[in-house]
């Protein structure tokens, strides 16, 4: 395991804390509106954390005097992408009321917009077993183009290589699709799927799991252990030691700060430093995908590799 830790952040409306529009230094009138997010999306990237999971979806409750309602996380991402340059944006997308070609074409377009730093936090009211089905199906899309398929060929007036498009007939438990996407294959080739330990966890890249909970033995990649983080409860010193003694067994962490933007400054500012004076934490990027920043390698086409 590797001396530093991968860090991300959940931002999730006003914060964790169901309470956290009506504190004195939150921002309701701005929550649906692109500075809102970008302005957060921004802090997180000065930390030069690994991602954001952005959140999505929800149940609007009957408490008038608390933040409700969403706005759609994939589109708060593709709006962030073109003006952001290292942090991952990973949208929370479920998958029991979009089609996977939907989502296919939709996150490979992300991934294009961000330049390789596209993620996608997989989530599912049905069984983790449809959930999965989903996700191969999607990762089947991207496929269905092989790398430089799109070649651009001015001598012979060809944009693409149609040998290199393939139809996948792919036929699931509960999803398939005879293919080829109509989105060329995205530049991390496939980009990374994330999940709870509830979810598809058995087909993610990443598994997110509760802080302290053992490791799933069906976990993929990579574990994060997701970490409520309150600075009116805890001092950066205290939150700092929590995250290291808590680091057996996981890849990384998921801050859910309780409040937003206070909380999220506070781990930019006070509990990042400490973790960088202990070794544990990046001053600066050295990847320029999120795949990159996780270390993990790029797949290569799975029918390039069968036709090879």
């Amino acid at each position: 395991m590797s001396a530093e830790l991968h860090l991300a952040v959940a931002l999730d409306g006003a914060g964790s804390d169901p309470d956290a529009g009506r504190r004195a230094d939150a921002r309701p009138s701005t929550l649906f509106t692109p500075a809102y997010w970008l302005s957060l999306v921004r802090e997180a990237e000065r930390g030069r954390l690994d991602f954001v999971t952005i959140a999505d979806g929800g149940t609007v409750t009957g408490h008038a005097d608390r933040v409700q309602g969403r706005l759609a996380a994939l589109l708060i991402a593709a709006r962030i992408a073109p003006v952001t340059m290292g942090i991952g944006l990973v949208p929370v997308v479920g998958v029991a009321a979009t089609e996977p070609f939907h989502v296919s074409t939709q996150l490979a377009t992300l991934d294009y917009l961000s330049r390789g730093r596209a993620g996608w936090l997989a989530a599912t009211a049905g069984s983790p077993e449809e959930a999965a089905d989903h996700v191969e199906t999607v990762r089947r899309l991207w496929d269905s183009w092989d790398d430089n398929t799109a070649i651009r060929d001015e001598p012979t007036g060809r944009f693409v290589n149609f040998d290199k498009r393939h139809d996948i007939d792919f036929t699931g438990r509960h999803s398939g699709v005879r293919g080829p996407s109509n989105t060329p294959r995205p530049p991390q080739g496939r980009p990374l799927v994330a999940a709870l330990a509830s979810g598809p966890a058995v087909a993610a890249d990443l598994v997110f799991v509760p802080v302290g909970a053992p490791r799933p033995a069906d976990a993929g990649a990579m574990v994060f252990a997701d970490v409520a983080v309150s600075f009116a409860d805890e001092t950066p010193l205290e939150i700092a030691n929590r995250l290291l003694d808590e680091r057996a067994g996981v890849d990384g962490f998921r801050l859910h700060p309780a409040e937003l933007p206070a909380d999220l400054t506070a781990i930019v500012d006070e509990l990042l430093p400490i973790l960088r004076e202990r070794g544990a934490f990046r001053h600066e990027y050295t990847h320029t995908t999120l795949g990159g920043h996780l270390g993990l390698d790029r797949p290569a086409g799975r029918y390039a590799a069968a036709r090879a």
